[in-house]
C-alpha cells in the first residue's frame, strides 16, 4: 500500500470516528436509571409569582427559632442593652458583658443546653469536646452559667494558621504531678485571645506537651495538646502569679470583645487539667493514646473544634440577610428620576440596581439552605461519630466558612454603595456590619488556608478513586469525573439556548460539576508535572491559584445541589416557584460570571452564552418583583434591623427624627 493510500485510509477512519461521536450526541444511549432531577417546565415569559411570606418564613425556620425569638423579645424590651452607635472600647465591652449576663441570668438562655450537639463556643467547646467526663463534671455548670468565664488560647504572635508550629510548652513534672506552662519567647505570646483582656478567668491553652526522657534532650515532644489554665482568681478577679495579660487594643470591629495577649512564666497546673480525650499522661509520666501518631492526634484535636467554623458560616449568612434586607427595603423606598412628566421610579426598578442586589438575594437563599444543612450534618456527626460523615463535615465546613464569609464581606460593601449617601450613615449599620464581620474571613481558619484544605481533600479523593476508594456523599459526583464530566463537550447541547433547557437543574448542576472536574483533573496533572522539579511544596505553591479556584468551584456545586433540593422540598407551590426563580438566578449568574471557562472548552457556544446573559437579566427582573416578599421571609423585625432607611413604615420620618428634626 502506497503512502498516499495509507494516509487516505487514516483520514477516512478519522471521519468515521467523528461521525460516530456526533451520532452518540444526537442519539444518546438510553439508560434505565432515572435522571437525577426532572426538568422544570416554564414559559418563555414567566407569569408573576406570588409569595406566601408566612409559609416561606416557616419553611426556613431553624430548630431553635423559638430561642431566637426569645432573644429578640428580650432585647426589644430592654433598649438600654442595645449597643449605641457611638461607644468607646471599654464601654462597649461592658455593654457586651451585660448583654451576655442578661441572656443567661435573666432570659434563661443557657449556651451549653443548645451546643452539646450543635456548634459551640471555643472555650466551652474545647472543654466539652477535648476533655473527658471529669472535666465535664467539674466545669460544665460553671461555664454554662458564666461563673467560669474563659477564653481559647491557641493563636500566638508568630503562629496562627500553622497550629503545629506553636511554641508554648507544657512540661510534665513527675515530682509534683503538675504541668508547667511556659512562654519560651515573645513569638510564643498568645495573641488575639478573646475574653482574655478583661473578663476571662480560665484559658484553654494549646501547647506542646513535653515529657521527661532519658536521652540527650531530656524531654520528648508529644505534640500540641490543650490544657485548662486558670488566669484570674475566681473571687478577686486578680491576675494569677506567673500570668501576664495585656490588652490588644482597638480593632477594626468587634470592639465589644476584649482580645488580649497572654504570657506564661512557669505557671503550674494539676495533671488533671490536661484535656485528655485523645492523649493522657499517667502519674508516673507515661503517655497513652488511642491514636498512634502525633499527626493523627493533632488532626483529631482540631477536628473536634470544627463547630466554630460551622457556626461562623451560619452566622455569616445571618449578617448577609441583614445587609441585603436593609439595602433592598431602601431600594424599594427610594425613588429617583423617571420618564418625562411621570412620577419618579423606585431605584430597584433600574437594571443596574437589580444586577447588584438580586443575584445577592438569590445567593443569600442559597447559602441559607447550604449552611442549615451543614448544621444538621454537624449535629448528626456529634451523635453518630460516623467516620464518613466526620470527613464530609470537616471539609464542607472549611469550604462553606471560607466561601460564604468572603462573599458576605464583599456583599456588605455592595449594599452600602447601593444605598448611596444614606448608606454611609452609621445609623444605617453598613459600617458596623462590615467592620464586625470582616474578621470572619480570618478567625477559625484563614479563608485561603481553609480553601487549600478543601483542595487537598479533593485531590486525595481523586487519587483514591484510582485505588478503588469510596467517596463521601458530598463528593459522589466526582465518581464520574473521568468519564461523564470529562468527555468532549456535546456539540449539540452546547448550542441549546432555550429557556427550559437553561432553567433545567440538571443542566445547571452538570455545568458546575463539569467545571470542577476539569479543574481537578488539570490540577492533578500540573502538580504531578511540577513536583518532579520543584518538589511537593513548590509544586503546590506554583499551582495555588488554580487550587483555590477548584475549591471554590466545588463549594459552589455543593451549594447549588442543596438549593435545588430545598426548592423540590418546599411544600407550598407558589413559594416553590419563587425559590426556583432565585435558584435559577444563583446558578446562571455563577455560570455567566465564569463564562470564559466554559467558552474556552466549547462547553457553551457563543449563542448560548448570550442567551444565559439575557436570561440572568430577565431573572433578576423577575426576582425583583418578589424581592420585598423574599426579604420579609427572613423575618427580621424593624427592632432587629435597626436601620432607619430599612423601616417598613415611615422610614424617612424616623430618619429625620434620628438627626433631631421634630415630627
Amino acid at each position: 500500500m502506497s503512502d498516499n493510500e495509507h494516509q487516505s485510509l487514516e483520514q477516512l477512519s478519522a471521519v468515521h470516528r467523528r461521525i460516530h461521536r456526533l451520532s452518540t450526541h444526537l442519539y444518546p444511549t438510553t439508560t434505565t436509571q432515572p435522571p437525577l432531577l426532572q426538568p422544570v417546565q416554564c414559559a418563555g415569559k414567566l407569569k408573576k409569582v406570588e409569595v406566601n411570606t408566612a409559609a416561606l418564613s416557616e419553611y426556613m425556620r431553624g430548630k431553635y427559632r423559638d430561642v431566637q425569638e426569645s432573644i429578640y423579645d428580650y432585647f426589644n424590651s430592654r433598649p438600654h442593652l442595645q449597643t449605641p452607635i457611638e461607644i468607646l472600647k471599654d464601654d462597649h465591652r461592658e455593654v457586651c458583658m451585660k448583654q451576655l449576663m442578661g441572656l443567661v441570668k435573666e432570659a434563661g438562655i443557657k449556651p451549653f443546653r443548645y451546643v452539646v450537639e450543635d456548634p459551640a463556643n471555643l472555650w466551652g467547646g474545647s472543654v466539652l469536646n477535648l476533655g473527658t467526663k471529669k472535666h465535664r463534671d467539674k466545669y460544665f455548670d460553671g461555664i454554662d452559667n458564666l461563673d467560669y468565664m474563659g477564653c481559647f488560647a491557641m493563636t500566638e504572635l508568630h503562629h496562627g494558621s500553622n497550629v503545629q508550629g506553636l511554641q508554648t510548652t507544657a512540661t510534665f513534672d513527675p515530682i509534683t504531678d503538675e504541668f508547667i506552662i511556659d512562654t519560651p519567647n515573645d513569638g510564643a505570646i498568645k495573641w488575639w485571645i478573646g475574653n482574655a483582656a478583661v473578663h476571662g478567668k480560665f484559658a484553654s491553652v494549646f501547647a506542646k506537651l513535653m515529657l521527661p526522657s532519658h536521652d540527650a534532650k531530656g524531654v520528648t515532644d508529644m505534640g500540641v495538646h490543650a490544657f485548662i489554665v486558670p488566669i484570674r482568681d475566681l473571687k478577686t478577679h486578680q491576675v494569677l502569679p506567673g500570668v501576664e495579660i495585656h490588652d490588644c487594643g482597638y480593632k477594626i470591629g468587634l470592639n465589644g470583645v476584649d482580645n488580649g495577649a497572654l504570657r506564661f512564666r512557669s505557671v503550674r497546673i494539676p495533671r488533671d487539667n490536661l484535656l485528655n480525650r485523645f492523649g493522657d499522661v499517667s502519674r508516673d509520666g507515661k503517655y497513652t493514646s488511642s491514636l498512634p501518631t502525633i499527626n493523627k492526634r493533632f488532626a483529631a484535636t482540631l477536628g473536634e473544634l470544627v463547630g466554630g467554623r460551622v457556626g461562623l458560616a451560619y452566622s455569616s449568612v445571618g449578617v448577609l440577610k441583614l445587609a441585603s434586607t436593609i439595602a433592598i427595603r431602601y431600594s424599594l423606598l427610594r425613588h429617583q428620576f423617571g420618564p418625562p412628566r411621570q412620577p419618579e421610579i423606585s431605584i430597584l426598578d433600574y437594571q443596574s440596581q437589580q444586577h447588584k442586589l438580586m443575584p445577592m438575594l438569590a445567593s443569600t437563599y442559597a447559602f441559607h439552605f447550604a449552611t442549615a444543612d451543614l448544621v444538621e450534618k454537624y449535629s448528626e456527626m456529634k451523635k453518630s461519630h460516623d467516620d464518613e460523615l466526620v470527613g464530609d463535615v470537616h471539609a464542607l465546613s472549611a469550604g462553606l466558612k471560607a466561601y460564604v464569609t468572603s462573599y458576605t464581606a464583599k456583599a456588605i460593601s455592595v449594599c452600602r454603595e447601593s444605598c448611596g449617601g444614606h448608606g454611609y450613615a452609621a445609623v444605617n449599620r453598613f459600617g458596623s456590619l462590615r467592620n464586625d464581620h470582616d474578621i470572619f474571613q480570618t478567625f477559625e481558619g484563614d479563608n485561603t488556608v481553609l480553601l487549600q484544605q478543601v483542595a487537598g481533600d479533593l485531590l486525595k479523593r481523586y487519587q483514591e478513586k484510582f485505588r478503588g476508594g469510596t467517596f463521601t456523599v458530598t463528593w459522589n459526583y466526582l465518581r464520574e469525573s473521568m468519564n461523564t464530566y470529562l468527555n468532549q463537550p456535546n456539540p449539540v447541547t452546547s448550542r441549546w439556548e432555550g429557556v427550559d433547557h437553561l432553567r433545567d437543574p440538571q443542566f445547571q448542576l452538570d455545568a458546575f460539576r463539569y467545571r470542577t472536574s476539569r479543574l481537578l483533573q488539570s490540577a492533578a496533572a500540573r502538580l504531578n508535572k511540577h513536583s518532579k522539579t520543584l518538589g511537593g511544596f513548590g509544586a503546590w505553591n506554583r499551582c495555588l491559584n488554580h487550587l483555590l479556584t477548584m475549591a471554590e468551584s466545588h463549594i459552589e456545586s455543593v451549594i447549588l445541589a442543596k438549593f435545588i433540593e430545598a426548592v423540590k422540598s418546599c411544600p407550598d407551590e407558589s413559594n416553590r416557584a419563587a425559590l426556583k426563580l432565585a435558584c435559577d438566578l444563583y446558578a446562571l449568574d455563577r455560570i455567566w460570571n465564569d463564562i470564559g471557562t466554559y467558552r474556552n472548552v466549547d462547553y457553551v457556544a457563543p449563542n448560548k452564552a448570550k442567551a444565559i446573559h439575557k436570561l440572568v437579566d430577565y431573572l433578576s427582573f423577575q426576582v425583583r418583583n418578589v424581592a420585598k416578599e423574599l426579604v420579609d421571609a427572613f423575618d427580621l423585625p424593624d427592632y432587629v434591623t435597626r436601620a432607619p432607611i430599612a423601616m417598613q413604615s415611615h422610614a424617612y420620618s424616623q430618619y429625620t427624627q434620628h438627626v433631631g428634626f421634630e415630627t
